[in-house]
């Protein structure tokens, strides 16, 4: 039963934790600890925990070193910018802008592996940038307003594309020691911004501290090797669309913990956006055989 079901439910599990994560995240902020800080804790732990199940190979690493390190950074930065998005801007827009993603994996796909462009291409490109305009426009002043959050949460979506990309090129290390990686990213830039925005230890309670640990534990850890996990056991095509359950538990989350409402040109915006990942997803699958 659970080799039949366990993709799918943890898939699911990964989906729903992405989808809600604004909220102890922005608790725990409200608590004191900031964005950066509570990537740097939350990762630091996973980091740990998951060292002992870790075998580096220093060929591997040694062998594509720049693309490690570009692998470190965009694992980096597509987490702890989705993470600082989530606690400043609308959480429905925030996932959708993220959710470009597909659309640079196809701009990325043809820089750095080469891969042949097509009509289906073409219209991944335009449905999935026409939906960012129109989500983005503002007829007020004619032009396109991006705050810090849209900002954040279209670099991770970015960054999240050139990552998977990265793990497709890079085939000397395992998908553990890429995983491990991803988290080491985390901490890289979240030190980063601590030392730019805030480098002073905050002061919060005990209760902040340990939050901010049970949610790299239970919560990043776990949903990146559910993740994993899923993915490793059923097409890609499938795994992708299940993954898109996110933005479900985003929206109806953000609507009942935050009273926050979708307008008619989110969610037109969002469908051509939804749209142009679903056509990518398919490509992929086409190009996976």
């Amino acid at each position: 039963m659970m080799s039949r079901f366990g993709p799918t439910l943890g898939l699911l599990y990964a989906a729903s934790f992405w989808g809600v994560v604004w909220y102890p995240a922005r608790l725990l902020e409200s608590a004191g600890l900031t964005g950066a800080w509570l990537t740097l804790i939350s990762y630091g732990a996973a980091f740990l925990v998951f060292l002992p199940f870790v075998r580096y190979s220093a060929n591997g690493l040694g062998r594509r070193p720049l693309g490690v390190v570009l692998l470190v950074l965009a694992a980096g930065w597509t987490n702890v910018a989705f993470v600082l998005a989530v606690l400043d801007g609308e959480v429905v827009r925030v996932v959708l802008l993220f959710y470009l993603s597909p659309v640079w994996t196809v701009l990325l796909g043809r820089w750095l592996l080469g891969e042949i462009w097509t009509r289906q291409t073409a219209i991944t490109l335009g449905l999935g940038l026409c939906g960012a305009l129109i989500m983005l426009w503002d007829p007020r002043i004619s032009r396109v307003p991006l705050n810090d959050a849209d900002m954040l949460a279209i670099s991770a979506g970015f960054a999240f594309a050139l990552n998977n990309v990265l793990i497709r090129r890079i085939d000397d290390l395992d998908i553990r020691c890429k995983t491990h990686l991803a988290w080491f990213g985390v901490l890289v830039v979240s030190l980063g911004f601590i030392l730019v925005r805030s480098p002073v230890l905050p002061q919060v309670p005990a209760y902040a501290w340990w939050g901010s640990i049970g949610l790299g534990v239970g919560g990043f850890m776990l949903s990146t090797l559910a993740v994993v996990y899923g993915v490793s056991h059923m097409p890609v095509q499938r795994s992708a669309v299940i993954m898109l359950f996110e933005l479900i538990v985003g929206a109806a989350t953000a609507w009942w913990l935050a009273g926050e409402a979708v307008s008619l040109e989110e969610w037109a915006g969002g469908a051509l956006i939804l749209t142009a990942a679903m056509i990518a997803i398919f490509k992929r699958e086409e190009i996976d055989r």
